[in-house]
């Protein structure tokens, strides 16, 4: 048995299942490993390619270099019983700090209908197969961590990242109250260490100043023209939306199967107003909110930005004022697409936002490593 905490309580009591239609996980470019390489290049050689990022890799190609992955046709895929590792572990995501997380990607809508096979049960399973990828990358990232925490007490921005967690836990309607958001946001940025405890929201909130930051938050992740840069929705009739921003303005297109762009709508970001959920809405905000509040790889995005920013901020500071920033990131884009597609603001068009949130979520830099 292999020697390593393993946290599954994200996955726990869940069902999932792979929806036929949708093939947005195809649009994931996916590494593939030593020991799968052997098949595709016997049998496909034209498929797969050298990846020249900061660590080169081997991947399958995609339809015209950006769109999904040239073995899924009419949503399916053509080498199923061969995927690779990481289209099998898809939407699930094993991340290593000084432990293991199974966290799941809730961008897939398959995670969303309750029903399909038992997720802890295909947890485990893709555990015990990662097993020799996991050991040494769990290795690697302990030591990460380790020189990290001695960095921020070296720093005096040192917090219990365990006691963060429980304090949010405790606070969780602040983070979805909008009054209390403003003030967390503003408290971040100025008390020297920030505490929850007789935090008072703000009596009249600037709704002009959290609508901005929303946006730039959220724009800033649309600014980009590579599809494979920009944040995809699979809507509920299972077209891949992808939005892109520049001077101000957004572009809704949907990627067809081909490959091809196809514009549907744009709008200037500023005729987009922040809207609130409703109480049905909040409610699924808060499980979010919850969902976030556990998860490793959000702790370590937090870590990134404070080794990033120099260990300037208290690691309070940074993880409440992290928290803030990813619900008002999530509430803008909620609001864009209810403008584009009339979505809401209801316990349907939150959960719209996160399935088109998530995914960019998970993706943000950390100090660990998912594996």
């Amino acid at each position: 048995m292999a020697d390593y905490e393993v946290d599954y309580s994200e996955v726990v009591g869940r069902k999932i299942e792979c929806p036929e239609q949708c093939g947005m996980c195809c649009l994931c470019q996916p590494e593939v490993l030593p020991e799968e390489r052997q098949f595709f290049r016997s049998n496909y050689p034209r498929n797969i390619i050298k990846v020249n990022d900061p660590e080169p890799h081997f991947a399958l190609a995609l339809k015209k270099g950006r769109g999904s992955c040239v073995f899924l046709n009419n949503r399916r895929c053509d080498v199923y019983e061969h995927r690779t590792a990481y289209c099998r572990q898809f939407p699930f995501h094993l991340y290593a700090s000084d432990r293991v997380k199974v966290e799941l990607d809730l961008s897939c809508r398959g995670v969303w209908y309750g029903t399909g096979s038992d997720a802890l049960a295909e947890a485990k399973d893709l555990v015990s197969r990662a097993d020799s990828r996991i050991i040494p990358a769990l290795e690697e990232s302990k030591a990460v961590y380790r020189e990290f925490y001695a960095n921020c007490r070296e720093a005096g921005v040192m917090s219990d990242p365990s006691r963060l967690r429980m304090t949010v836990s405790e606070n969780m309607s602040m983070f979805t109250d909008i009054s209390y958001l403003s003030r967390i946001m503003d408290m971040s940025q100025i008390e020297p260490v920030m505490s929850l405890s007789g935090l008072a929201p703000e009596s009249r909130p600037d709704m002009e100043s959290l609508e901005e930051a929303g946006r730039d938050l959220a724009m800033d992740s649309m600014a980009s023209n590579d599809p494979l840069s920009v944040p995809v929705y699979c809507d509920r009739d299972w077209n891949w939306n992808m939005f892109m921003a520049s001077d101000g303005i957004i572009q809704w297109n949907v990627m067809n199967d081909d490959g091809d762009l196809i514009k549907k709508g744009s709008a200037d970001a500023r005729d987009i107003t922040l809207r609130l959920p409703d109480e049905a809405g909040t409610k699924v905000l808060l499980d979010y909110v919850s969902t976030l509040n556990g998860r490793d790889s959000f702790m370590g995005s937090v870590f990134s930005m404070m080794d990033y920013n120099g260990y300037e901020d208290d690691m309070a500071n940074a993880y409440y004022g992290s928290m803030s920033v990813a619900v008002m990131d999530l509430l803008w884009r909620m609001s864009m697409l209810d403008h584009f597609m009339g979505t809401g603001c209801g316990a349907e068009g939150v959960r719209e936002a996160v399935i088109f949130y998530d995914m960019d979520r998970l993706d943000a830099p950390t100090i660990g490593a998912f594996i």
